[in-house]
């Protein structure tokens, strides 16, 4: 407990304070799920490096797709969730999943990241490079300590 409390910790800590220090979007919300699963199953085929990069490639890929349909890309989240918007995330819901099991690369928390590209959270097609950039590097941070702790983490496929 106290292991996956740390690293939780230290890695949102990490990822945060380069958000500050350059002013972009590398921490949103679905980042901690990912984070609780890559500390506390690291083993589990979920949280292999290709299911949580892929997963959350394809979350927000599907979010800006989704976005792009509806004319929404680049509008920010407003008090009013109006239609548009609603479409968008049920769209970006549906590719994400759908893509997710096609692709053999389910990530639960990658749900949380297509809906906050939809919902309007992180709108602008550049903020997928940061979200990207985000998940890599809690990946590779999750990777090196789990590896440094003796736990034989899958470099890309699940071991299952």
């Amino acid at each position: 407990m106290l292991r996956t409390a740390f690293w939780c910790f230290v890695t949102m800590m990490v990822i945060g304070l380069a958000a500050a220090v350059t002013a972009r979007p590398l921490i949103f919300p679905s980042l901690g799920p990912t984070a609780i699963m890559l500390f506390t199953h690291p083993l589990d085929r979920f949280s292999s490096p290709r299911h949580v990069l892929l997963g959350h490639f394809i979350g927000a890929a599907s979010g800006y797709a989704a976005l792009a349909m509806t004319g929404l890309l680049g509008v920010a989240l407003s008090s009013e969730v109006g239609i548009p918007r609603v479409v968008a995330a049920a769209i970006a819901l549906a590719l994400t999943a759908g893509l997710m099991l096609l692709l053999d690369a389910e990530h639960p928390p990658a749900g949380a990241t297509t809906l906050i590209v939809a919902l309007g959270i992180l709108p602008r097609l550049e903020d997928f490079l940061f979200l990207m950039a985000a998940v890599f590097v809690l990946t590779l941070l999750a990777f090196t300590v789990n590896r440094l702790n003796g736990i034989r983490v899958p470099v890309w496929r699940p071991n299952v």
